[in-house]
């Protein structure tokens, strides 16, 4: 799948929110657009395009691409996009281990690497780049949150995650907040549909509650599949376990289940508030954490771009530094390892006139970076 996309001219002229700088900008985008985490791919790219159209830029073009969850095919992509196509930034890759065969590669080559979503910690700490920004967080970050959040009621754990990077950020996250015993830890495979073993595992472990990390569709049929079982032992997890995407698939099992995120619908800020509504009128939907992130991911690149070419990296790099935007996240900066410093949230799956989201509980984290950024030498 390949599409070309541009911002109206005439949208840049009623705006007048046209790009200062003289080179057009042309974005490569390679994200999941099929297969099980095809879901995580449409939000990512939807709220992605929703912020070129909203900037008006008349010289922004948006090179899209289908990765199908495969790492030599996305860096089969990105090759030909730097070399064919002449991006001048990369961006949208949601699975961690796809990120980490594509990134290396795109900095290489001098160019810029905004992720929308996957932050291996490879990536963060001694493996940082001055060409590579994450928009969206650090791997461990939203797994700490429910770790800190797992010490109030829970004495015994039981936690589980894909075997790749994200995976093993996840649990590594947990654990690192989590004071309580580990009952039991699990590497599942990625894109597995049967859980039937894990979840035996679970009920016999005598934990008195489980933390889960499966987006996508694995976490649809694991959670389908755990209502079934009849196991009383509570979930937990972080929101992309349980983000906007997933949910209605999910359906009642996931109500109640608390979860972790920088953004959920009912965060109330003025930035958020015009997001929710652009992004239901757009595209008829309610938009996922993956939505708002590659939204902020745009902004940044826009931001910089009507300042500096990518092609002029310092200058370019500078503005991004800035990070001059109104996120829906309400306050955002980078850490010296150019990964954001957010806040996040405990939230919890409700039911909102038949259709279920996640509400904010209680802030967990204010002002929260990650552990590696001080590994980071820039």
């Amino acid at each position: 799948m390949k599409t070309k996309t541009a911002a109206l001219t005439a949208l840049a002229l009623l705006t007048g929110l046209g790009a200062a700088s003289a080179e057009p900008l042309k974005i490569g985008m390679i994200t999941t657009l099929s297969g099980p985490g095809a879901g995580l791919g449409i939000d990512t790219r939807d709220g992605f395009m929703l912020a070129v159209k909203q900037s008006g830029a008349s010289d922004v073009e948006v090179l899209v691409e289908d990765d199908g969850q495969k790492p030599e095919l996305a860096v089969q992509i990105a090759d030909k996009m730097i070399q064919s196509e002449d991006v001048g930034v990369l961006t949208g890759i949601v699975f961690s281990n796809i990120l980490m065969a594509v990134a290396p590669s795109v900095t290489a080559q001098d160019k810029f690497y905004v992720s929308t979503n996957a932050a291996p910690a490879a990536l963060a700490g001694k493996g940082c780049n001055p060409l590579y920004f994450n928009a969206a967080y650090q791997n461990d970050n939203l797994h700490e949150a429910m770790g800190e959040y797992a010490n109030r009621d829970h004495k015994k754990m039981f936690i589980m995650a894909p075997n790749y990077p994200a995976g093993k950020d996840s649990l590594t996250g947990f654990k690192r907040y989590y004071k309580g015993e580990i009952a039991g830890e699990i590497y599942t495979q990625v894109g597995q549909t049967d859980y039937a073993a894990e979840i035996a595992q679970i009920r016999a472990s005598g934990a008195d509650g489980a933390f889960v990390f499966l987006p996508g569709g694995m976490g649809i049929a694991f959670m389908k599949q755990y209502a079934q079982s009849g196991s009383d032992v509570p979930l937990m997890g972080p929101g992309f376990s349980f983000s906007q995407d997933v949910l209605g698939a999910i359906g009642q099992a996931a109500l109640g289940v608390k979860n972790s995120g920088q953004w959920a619908k009912d965060l109330d800020n003025p930035a958020s508030k015009r997001f929710l509504e652009a992004f239901q009128a757009e595209y008829k939907r309610l938009p996922s954490i993956y939505a708002v992130q590659a939204f902020d991911a745009a902004q940044l690149i826009l931001s910089a771009h009507r300042t500096a070419e990518p092609s002029d990296t310092e200058a370019f790099r500078a503005a991004l530094l800035k990070a001059d935007i109104q996120s829906p996240r309400g306050k955002f900066a980078f850490n010296t390892n150019q990964h954001p410093i957010q806040d996040i949230y405990l939230t919890e799956v409700v039911d909102e006139n038949g259709t279920l989201t996640n509400h904010i509980v209680e802030k967990i984290f204010a002002d929260h970076g990650d552990a590696y950024a001080a590994e980071c030498q820039m």
